[in-house]
């Protein structure tokens, strides 16, 4: 059975952190004046109070979390943290459905970036913050988030973050979760206040550069304009975005490892690593040509633009810099393949992840030495670590899920009437966590208003699912995780 009362304790907790983010949002709509000052108030009450009924039903809780209790905190808690993430939304107005209000918010704390709102820059600054700052605190996650401030919370940390983690290979920093977890988040900080120094010096306002900041390192896409970063006209903090989107979606650990230990080579050798870098390079190379020949985009506009959207698309970003609707269809291929592999694991980027790619291809490389020499044993080896057949079984049965859910929603939404194009991109959109689609009807540069509700309610369901990398989710969904002990 669940341990109900130490997953209420666990939840009670965590809503006061989500009103204690809420609270920070209303400390930018005082400074600014602006006309969501006592939504915000009215959040951060509403929450507050929730939480004190969770932890009221978590009262004497025994602190020990089973691997059970941990799927279901972590499943349930990302739904717990967008339903009250509506609240702004619904209080002041300027989402009128509790549809798209959802939808907006676990795209938010998903770091999906998929967005209703047609029109951002009509919003006030405290609810724009607050749309950045669910990326933001999405991008690592938000168990993740708790674990490195709050390590005291539960006996089962462990499990929790295991619950929550991206990668089928998990590496640590430090013995202890928590220690590891907090240099981590340094790591995140570092680059989020480098990222907002550098669009600064670019020539953006303090508050743009947070906010862009802010998604531009959780690799979520949430802008403060309807252009997104096109609003600018800056080559420069194209520039800069592209650089930091590409740092991000790199894994947080080896990054450390290669700055604080001064030891980059070492991230040069990494298999993860130069399998990501080779298909930003080639898949950039590509779109560059075909602009450059198709569109008589100069050299270094070509090379901007491509580089650009391939970042943004293979960490999952959703940022844009031009309009890839208008480029030509071949290219669409190309960023519907970024969409699909995503970043590295144990970064804020979405997808399938790098290390899986880098895995798929040496089980297809052993498959055929197996056919030449049928007896032989062969080992397979990621950077030295051997992989158990354990971990190759999981890795194809996650493809597998994975390839199944986006052929079954996208097949559903084309039986609804949204055309093909779209329903394809759009579920791998929400799937990898992506944003951006590469339709006519939702273009990368378009909002998802148009969409109905029920696309809106799969897009939310295929985010979550895409976010806690599907089995954390789909396994509440089996009859033995009811039954069995």
């Amino acid at each position: 059975m669940l341990n109900l009362r130490l997953i209420s304790k666990i939840l009670g907790s965590l809503l006061w952190m989500e009103a204690m983010l809420l609270l920070l949002c209303l400390f930018v709509a005082v400074f600014y004046q602006g006309s969501d000052v006592l939504v915000f108030g009215w959040s951060v009450a509403i929450t507050i109070a929730a939480g004190c009924v969770f932890r009221l039903l978590g009262l004497h809780a025994h602190n020990n979390l089973g691997r059970r209790d941990a799927y279901f905190v972590v499943a349930v808690l990302w739904v717990l943290f967008s339903l009250f993430g509506t609240l702004p939304f619904l209080l002041h107005g300027s989402i009128t459905s509790f549809t798209d209000a959802f939808f907006e918010t676990i795209s938010g704390f998903t770091t999906t970036g998929a967005t209703i709102i047609d029109y951002p820059e009509a919003l006030p600054k405290g609810l724009l913050f607050w749309r950045s700052l669910t990326q933001w605190i999405g991008g690592l996650g938000i168990v993740f988030f708790t674990i490195a401030i709050l390590p005291s919370l539960v006996g089962g940390s462990l499990k929790v973050f295991a619950a929550e983690s991206t990668g089928p290979i998990k590496s640590k920093l430090h013995p202890r979760l928590s220690t590891g977890a907090k240099w981590i988040w340094v790591v995140y900080l570092v680059l989020t206040i480098a990222c907002i120094g550098s669009y600064k010096l670019c020539g953006m306002g303090w508050f743009d550069a947070f906010n862009y900041a802010m998604t531009s390192t959780a690799t979520g896409g949430f802008s403060t304009e309807s252009s997104s970063i096109m609003t600018f006209h800056s080559p420069a903090e194209e520039y800069v975005c592209t650089i930091f989107c590409f740092l991000s979606g790199v894994n947080f650990t080896l990054l450390y490892a290669a700055v604080a230990g001064f030891r980059v080579k070492q991230l040069f050798r990494n298999s993860e690593f130069k399998f990501y870098a080779f298909m930003v390079a080639a898949f950039t190379a590509f779109i560059m040509v075909e602009l450059m020949l198709n569109l008589d985009y100069d050299f270094e506009h070509a090379f901007r633009s491509s580089v650009f959207q391939v970042v943004s698309f293979i960490t999952t970003t959703g940022l844009f810099s031009d309009d890839a609707a208008k480029w030509p269809h071949v290219t669409w291929v190309i960023l519907g393949v970024c969409m699909f592999i995503g970043g590295c694991s144990g970064s804020t980027s979405g997808g399938l992840k790098s290390i899986r790619g880098v895995m798929l291809l040496k089980v297809i490389r052993n498959e055929f030495r197996q056919i030449l020499h049928p007896n032989a044993v062969l080992p397979m080896k990621v950077d030295g670590v051997n992989i158990p057949q354990s971990k190759r079984v999981t890795l194809l049965a996650f493809i597998g899920l994975y390839l199944f859910l986006a052929l079954l929603c996208a097949f559903t939404m084309i039986v609804a009437g949204v055309d093909s194009t779209n329903a394809t991109t759009i579920t791998l959109s929400c799937l990898g966590n992506v944003g951006p689609t590469l339709g006519l009807e939702i273009g990368p540069t378009m909002s998802w208003a148009e969409l109905p509700d029920f696309a809106k309610w799969i897009g939310s369901f295929l985010m979550l699912v895409g976010r806690l990398e599907i089995f954390t989710v789909l396994v509440l969904f089996t009859p033995s995780f009811w039954t069995e002990n």
